[in-house]
């Protein structure tokens, strides 16, 4: 009964993304944190609050933090497709520093 009900929860948790998502999220964290830092280090210089310009990138931090970590739909547009199982692997011998592994 409890596996029906998290299962949904699992599958969206699982983060799955693919590689263009991997560089989207990437460039998300770059410009997000640049930019929080650059308007923190600007507030806080104009207000000569060395407190607000740590909560400003701080801020930022969590915005960052939640633009990126969840597996949005955004990040897997483009999956990967794979290569199904092949059985030929099975009987495969290989060679390593003279002895048979496999």
């Amino acid at each position: 009964m409890a596996d029906q009900l998290l299962d949904p929860l699992r599958d969206a948790l699982e983060g799955q993304i693919d590689f263009e998502g991997q560089r989207l999220a990437e460039l998300i964290t770059t410009f997000l944190l640049g930019a929080a830092g650059i308007v923190a280090f600007f507030i806080g210089f104009m207000a000569q609050d060395i407190r607000l310009t740590l909560y400003i990138g701080l801020a930022g931090t969590a915005l960052t933090f939640l633009a990126v970590v969840p597996p949005w739909p955004i990040y897997n547009k483009n999956p990967e497709p794979w290569l199904p199982p092949s059985s030929r692997a099975i009987g495969v011998n290989i060679d390593v520093d003279g002895s048979k592994v496999g």
